[in-house]
């Protein structure tokens, strides 16, 4: 049974506003922590915020022992009606740094929003002046996180966490991405283009790359997220590699198999083939501008690989 706020003593919004500090500065720490190794500068400044929560939550607990003695009943957010839900994203290793960011701006405006509430409703004089003035705090908090902010995130310092953010996406997305895509543009090159060149029929030539473009996709995924935990090589959650992996490798198949819905084979083949060199165009590109490799070298390096299955493909297709 969840208590409405209106409801609540003034001895138990003291012990919620304690409960409430000590929580927020248990998550900064927890912020600080998962980003200590990757954000050093951002994790400092979670660091400092925790070390303010602290010093909050010290100033309710004597304000409390002096109007209502040592105990203090155990009162949690989940326990009042009205606070948001918040996801455990300080539980998810490697954190994000823009969703720690997000989830301590809703963190501060939510906690403000309490320190209003309360300081309307509590009777104690005292009490009521604390809770003002933390509730300015609050209001000031945010701008002073902003400060910090400029203050720790020197321009180097931005520019070594962008770096450093920039790999993780590469690692964790791209790398995983650009894999499958090359997989499934290439792998499926060999059956769709056998089938096309042996029935010379469209429909079969698009159930054929169908199938094979959605059974890479599947096994591929499989293959990407059982491969690594990400626990040990920091490369993230493996279900979002295997999906990201999963997705790109049946998209690179359908790409060129969906000509084929074309009744006119010639047409269809034609299309098909243009699509081909878009695809492996793409995948140079994504190489160039994520990889760091140069866009003729690995412009060679795709169409030599993609020529040869589609050759593969032709030859067994005509035999």
């Amino acid at each position: 049974m969840t208590k409405r706020f209106k409801d609540l003593s003034d001895r138990e919004i003291l012990a919620l506003a304690i409960s409430l500090e000590e929580e927020d500065g248990r998550i900064y720490a927890d912020f600080a922590d998962g980003l200590r190794e990757t954000y050093p500068a951002t994790a400092k400044m979670f660091e400092e915020m925790q070390r303010e929560e602290s010093g909050h939550r010290a100033g309710l607990i004597d304000q409390y022992l002096q109007s209502f003695g040592d105990h203090i009943p155990l009162i949690r957010r989940q326990d009042v009606r009205g606070f948001l839900t918040r996801r455990p994203v300080w539980l998810v290793r490697p954190l994000g740094i823009q969703a720690v960011r997000k989830q301590a701006e809703i963190m501060e405006l939510e906690t403000r929003q309490f320190y209003d509430r309360a300081m309307q409703q509590v009777s104690d004089a005292s009490t009521r002046k604390l809770l003002g003035d933390l509730a300015e705090v609050e209001r000031r908090h945010y701008r002073q996180a902003e400060s910090l902010e400029r203050e720790l995130l020197t321009p180097e310092a931005r520019a070594d966490e962008e770096a450093q953010g920039r790999k993780l996406f590469v690692l964790q997305i791209v790398q995983p991405g650009l894999a499958g895509l090359m997989d499934g543009s290439v792998s499926t090159l060999a059956p769709v283009f056998a089938a096309a060149f042996a029935t010379h029929n469209a429909g079969d030539a698009f159930r054929v790359g169908l199938a094979a473009s959605i059974g890479a996709g599947i096994s591929m995924g499989f293959a990407e997220a059982l491969s690594d935990d990400g626990s040990l090589t920091g490369r993230g959650h493996p279900w979002v590699r295997g999906l990201a992996s999963g997705v790109m490798t049946a998209a690179g198949g359908i790409g060129h198999t969906l000509p084929f819905l074309i009744p006119y084979f010639r047409t269809a083949l034609t299309l098909a083939v243009v699509i081909v060199a878009i695809e492996l165009a793409a995948i140079s590109f994504v190489r160039k501008r994520y990889m760091d490799t140069p866009f003729l070298t690995a412009a060679f390096e795709v169409v030599v690989g993609g020529t040869l299955v589609f050759l593969t493909g032709i030859l067994i297709g005509s035999s």
